[in-house]
């Protein structure tokens, strides 16, 4: 079976390390604004600020970091990101031991680890094209996909847990320690890394900047597939407060409902992303990103209709599993066919300016559902993004593409055969930020 097979021994380094990093990124889910209202007892307003401030700060000081991830060695820079997230987080225990524990202090961090995070993603997705052949692209995005879907599955639980009988800052140590586990994973990874080759032109000019939109925008087959998931995941990630204040406001539902109704549905997560491989063999990968991005689409307006009781819980979870499954299948396949149709000499910048966009465009589009939200209800703000998003499919390639189908063999001249993963892989109002998910694609 081809999602059987082995990668190799340096893969499976890389694969080792995501995986402890997307597990301690489970277990430390949502710990700032905890450690906010818990510790410093933040207003709403903070709160809301930590969440959206900080990554916003950190995609800005990300911007200049994709031009020069392209310039350099990709594994070294992704250890150093690591181990400056272990760094940064290792300061809130101490800080808290000490009883010097600030809102600044987090709203720094935060910034911290959104631009570290941008920056691990384009160097890691990058350096992946090293380890794994063209035909195995698809197979190892998919167990990326697996393992990000088991860490939301069992982390948030776990740290809820840890946090009610070892304190506060107990799953930011947690995370801190799979960071440096991370950086130890990748520094065991064997082989000589080559250094980027470099034009006569040794210093960035201002345009290389938006060298990643610029590729985005025009190249016809990403364009329609990267404005498709700017809508799509700024959509769903603007349903994630909603739908808390709905259930637990409104409707009454128990906390541990609340985090049964996300967490089941998480078993989808394993069986789309196992899936991938074989389906696309059968179809084809740009037939797969048609019709999944389509039915993705249409799950969403489900959960405006959420009632009181076990039939509304069974009614987000069903939705959520539909949901879920249709990502986690597409997941893998976009982040192939993104990577396979970008230049080698550009992926950091194409992977930072995706990675930005999509933080600013789920900020924005939570904002705007907060306060359509406040002005009407969260039933009603829920039914326009259910509505909205069906019209994304509109955004999808209309035709195939005649240079390749998807289907297993070298990429195309001059293109970089290289899956990256960055997750995308964020899906279904979850409740965790696309910027708590970490990944090398």
């Amino acid at each position: 079976m081809a999602a059987r097979r082995s990668l190799g021994r340096r893969f499976g380094w890389l694969w080792a390390a995501y995986a402890v990093s997307a597990y301690g990124s489970g277990l430390g889910f949502g710990a700032l604004p905890l450690i906010a209202v818990l510790v410093l007892d933040a207003s709403p307003t903070q709160v809301s600020a930590l969440s959206a401030v900080g990554p916003a700060v950190g995609a800005l000081i990300a911007v200049p970091l994709g031009p020069w991830v392209e310039l350099h060695r990709k594994r070294p820079v992704m250890i150093v990101t690591d181990l400056a997230r272990f760094a940064v987080l290792l300061t809130i225990p101490v800080a808290y031991a000490l009883g010097r524990l600030t809102f600044v202090q987090l709203l720094v961090i935060s910034a911290v680890l959104a631009a570290a995070k941008i920056t691990f993603a384009a160097a890691g997705g990058a350096y992946l094209r090293a380890l794994v052949r063209p035909d195995d692209l698809l197979v190892a995005n998919t167990r990326f996909e697996s393992t990000t879907w088991s860490s939301i599955a069992v982390g948030p639980p776990l740290g809820g847990a840890a946090v009610g009988l070892f304190g506060p800052v107990a799953t930011v140590l947690a995370d801190a320690l799979s960071y440096l586990l991370s950086a130890l994973g990748i520094t065991a990874i064997r082989g000589r890394e080559e250094h980027p080759q470099r034009t006569a032109r040794r210093r960035l000019r201002a345009g290389d900047l938006f060298d990643g939109w610029r590729h985005l925008l025009t190249h016809p087959g990403l364009r329609p597939l990267y404005l498709n998931q700017l809508l799509v995941n700024g959509l769903i990630m603007a349903t994630e407060p909603l739908l808390a204040v709905l259930l637990l406001g409104e409707l009454g539902f128990a906390p541990w409902q609340y985090g049964l109704a996300f967490a089941a549905p998480c078993v989808g997560g394993l069986l789309g992303s196992r899936l991938a491989p074989r389906v696309v063999a059968r179809y084809g990968q740009r037939r797969v990103l048609g019709t999944v991005g389509t039915l993705r689409a249409i799950w969403l307006i489900g959960l405006a209709s959420v009632q009181p009781g076990v039939t509304g819980l069974v009614t987000v979870i069903a939705v959520e599993l539909a949901i879920v499954v249709s990502m986690s299948l597409y997941n893998p396949v976009l982040a192939t066919y993104r990577l396979e149709h970008t230049p080698e000499d550009r992926i950091a910048r194409t992977l930072s300016a995706w990675s930005i966009s999509s933080s600013a465009v789920i900020a924005i589009f939570t904002a705007l559902g907060g306060l359509l939200a406040a002005a009407t209800s969260p039933r009603t703000a829920l039914t326009v993004a259910g509505l909205l998003i069906l019209t994304s499919p509109l955004l999808l390639p209309r035709c195939p593409d005649h240079h390749r189908d998807g289907r297993a063999g070298p990429a195309r001249a001059g293109r970089a055969a290289t899956p990256v993963a960055g997750p995308v892989g964020r899906a279904a109002i979850l409740p965790i930020a696309e910027s708590d998910v970490k990944g090398v694609r």
